[in-house]
């Protein structure tokens, strides 16, 4: 035993080596016990308590025990705390202990989940105080038992007086009216300027602020006398929950003038707030996020996982990728799973490819990817827009063991749909064992976005949940792209009525480019006029593209000034203009508006087509400059062309240049990106013959007339099919027409 001590105090006591000659009392090794499970060694505490022998009486070591149920507690070892608690009652001829051994096992058995245990030995005390009280509301709070924390808040008000820490457990668990019947309660009893109870008074009142209950968060913060660093970071963690970020970022700059300091807590409230409140000035942003870059670093807050994470996030949300990659790599073997998945969707938006190159990275760690990852991925691939990625990230995801989550069936509808498919989110919608409002708005878009309007009519028929906007938003773009005029009015008709959904800006601008399409162009524009906000950009883009189609000039020119007026910097008005104009033969007006677009240093947004071959990703720009293989690839395009003519292709050289010679306004077109793209997958093709392969292609702006005309006829003379996904809708060429019916 005197060997064993004195291995223990040579290495892990906090007092002073003692000699080994003389033997330790039972008083000192009890005070080594105690000083180990303080420092959480609760294993190597317990093992000399155990070994001491004879044992003391309880009262000897009643601080004893109290201090190993407190680590026990603390740390969650439910075991080993059930052993001291058989060990107390043994040594003490089954007798309970006192009130503050007592207080000290229930709190243990509460913190830990056991509250039956808990509960019964606070029935059987023969005398309880404020903290034996207190120490089974905390429980039951903290385990989400709401109603039996209240019932034994409100018997305790008959046999004590509640304490600060009565009324702090309590609040964390209650709903908005109890709270408001508790904080008055505090006031009578002169609590209310208490820190503990004030904190809490904070985050309960953030919670409900969505009731339209005002400030009251900030109220309580305001009477707080004595602040401490949990209060400023309730209440910046309140305006960040309530998306008030800017008074967020706003009370961390007094917090941090005045002296007050920080933690990770606050940073991670801060960074949460930034993209919110610099959504429109992310320059701003930036700088602001690279100010907090530097105070994580000089406080080494940088050093924790969850902060470096948050940090990647922001610099993601202002498309600052380079430092967001570099503060990535930088995190070394301590990246999570958290900041893994923060840096994929910091790419999967813009750049999917280098998404899916950090995820194939991610599987070579000692890292599983979580639901959350595996969803984001998804995303990246509905970003390539190809079935393989998708196919291959969803077999990953099955060997995981989310095949039936139904966030991921969700996230693989929508990636599926946009990969050019509409019968696999089908399959993974019909599978699904459980089905949430997303799950059906996720298929009714697919059925839109391929033009498939009967099918998602017939789907919103068999709805067993309460659609909401979105859903609404699916419909009438399914009928926009398919001509159903009189379908969508009803629906449209129905939705306040019938669905308690008031119209929103997007449900207006799907009836101004259904009404447009359909040539009801002054329809759509007094629709407009009744509209009861201000109509946005996307409502004038479409009425525009509607006038182009009818050739509208008064209107055109009207819904392009509106748009210029919202949008000074976007090309669409200036490019449209000056393309009805050339269709009616008013070149000299064309040319004005170029001059103009000129002279605002507007440029036209670039065509750029994308397809996929083995497994690259190629680019294609108009006029084939972007790619090392142009020449050959021209070639082969001038082939084609040919080919097609034979047949009857004449190229629609309306909308080009009028001051240069028809020879070359027919060279501009044929080297429109998507055809760059068919030549270049004809040129790389494995077995040319085969009349049943598919040829996709994704464009980030919608489809020419000219390219629509080419597309038809090369599926039909190559007897394949050819897909086109612009950023419109897909259009699925085969035997020489089109899914849209030339309505696009």
């Amino acid at each position: 035993m005197r060997v064993c001590h004195f291995f223990l105090r040579t290495f892990g006591s906090s007092n002073a080596i003692r000699s080994p000659i003389s033997a330790p009392t039972a008083n000192q090794i009890l005070n080594d016990v105690r000083v180990l499970a303080k420092r959480g060694r609760i294993n190597e505490a317990l093992s000399l308590f155990y070994n001491l022998s004879p044992p003391p009486p309880l009262p000897y070591s009643e601080q004893t025990y109290a201090t190993l149920f407190h680590a026990c507690a603390r740390h969650g070892c439910l075991g080993e705390g059930i052993y001291i608690h058989q060990h107390m009652l043994f040594h003490n001829s089954g007798n309970l202990a006192g009130v503050f051994v007592m207080n000290h096992l229930i709190n243990m058995y509460a913190k830990c989940g056991e509250l039956e245990n808990a509960r019964k030995l606070f029935d059987e005390m023969p005398e309880r105080n404020v903290v034996s009280w207190t120490a089974l509301i905390s429980g039951y709070s903290q385990h989400g038992q709401v109603y039996e924390s209240s019932c034994l808040f409100s018997d305790m008000l008959i046999h004590c007086r509640p304490n600060e820490f009565a009324f702090s457990s309590i609040l964390t668990s209650c709903d908005y009216e109890c709270g408001v019947q508790l904080h008055g309660l505090a006031l009578k009893m002169g609590l209310d300027d208490s820190v503990y109870v004030g904190n809490v008074l904070i985050s309960m009142y953030s919670k409900y602020n969505d009731c339209g209950r005002g400030d009251e968060a900030w109220i309580v913060f305001e009477n707080i006398k004595s602040r401490n660093l949990v209060s400023w970071n309730s209440m910046i963690a309140g305006f960040q929950m309530q998306k008030f970020g800017g008074k967020a970022v706003s009370l961390f700059k007094q917090m941090h003038s005045d002296g007050i300091g920080f933690d990770r807590a606050t940073l991670l409230s801060v960074l949460s707030s930034l993209s919110e409140i610099y959504i429109d000035n992310p320059d701003l942003g930036l700088k602001f996020c690279f100010q907090l870059h530097c105070l994580s670093i000089k406080s080494a807050l940088l050093l924790q996982i969850e902060v470096a994470t948050a940090l990647v996030k922001a610099y993601s949300n202002f498309g600052e990728v380079t430092d967001c990659y570099k503060l990535f790599s930088e995190m070394g073997c301590s990246r999570d799973i958290v900041s893994w998945t923060g840096m994929i969707t910091a790419f999967a938006e813009t750049q999917p490819e280098e998404a899916l190159f950090l995820f194939r990275l991610l599987n070579r760690e000692d890292l599983a990817p979580d639901l959350y990852t595996f969803s984001i991925v998804f995303k990246a691939c509905a970003g390539i827009g190809t079935e393989r990625h998708a196919l291959a990230v969803h077999s990953q995801a099955i060997k995981s063991g989310f095949d039936n989550d139904v966030v991921l069936a969700n996230a693989l509808i929508h990636a599926y749909a946009r990969c050019g498919s509409v019968s696999l989110p089908k399959q993974v919608f019909d599978e699904m064992s459980f089905t949430d409002l997303v799950s059906w708005n996720s298929m009714l878009k697919a059925y839109a976005v391929h033009g498939q309007a009967k099918e998602a009519l017939h789907l919103f028929s068999q709805m067993n949940v309460d659609p909401d906007s979105a859903t609404m938003v699916a419909l009438l773009s399914a009928c926009s792209h398919a001509g159903m005029v009189e379908e969508g009015i009803k629906i449209f008709d129905s939705m306040l009525d019938s669905y308690c959904i008031s119209p929103k800006l997007d449900h207006y601008a799907c009836m101004v480019d259904m009404l447009g399409r359909a040539g009801r162009v002054v329809e759509a524009k007094q629709l407009i006029s009744r509209m009861p906000m201000e109509p946005d950009s996307v409502i004038w883009s479409a009425l525009l593209s509607s006038c182009r189609k009818h050739g509208v000039i008064h209107l055109a020119k009207f819904a392009a000034d509106k748009l210029k007026e919202l949008e000074p910097g976007n090309s669409l008005g200036y490019v449209q203009m000056s393309n009805i104009y050339c269709s009616g033969g008013s070149y000299n007006e064309a040319g004005t508006i170029r001059k103009e677009m000129t002279g605002s240093k507007v440029r036209k947004e670039p065509g750029l087509s994308w397809i996929e071959i083995g497994n690259t990703v190629h680019e294609f720009a108009s006029g084939g400059k972007r790619h090392p293989q142009r020449k050959d690839i021209c070639t082969r395009l001038d082939a084609l062309v040919r080919q097609l003519k034979e047949i009857g292709y004449v190229p629609e050289t309306s909308l080009a240049l009028h001051d240069i010679e028809e020879e070359h306004k027919e060279e501009q077109l044929y080297h429109h990106s998507e055809k760059l793209a068919l030549a270049f997958a004809i040129m790389n093709e494995t077995s040319p013959n085969s009349g049943t392969s598919v040829i996709k292609i994704m464009k980030n702006i919608r489809i020419c007339v000219d390219c629509h005309n080419f597309m038809k006829l090369a599926s039909h003379l190559l007897h394949k099919e050819i897909v086109v996904r612009d950023s419109n809708r897909f259009h699925q060429f085969k035997n020489g027409l089109c899914s849209c019916n030339d309505y696009w």
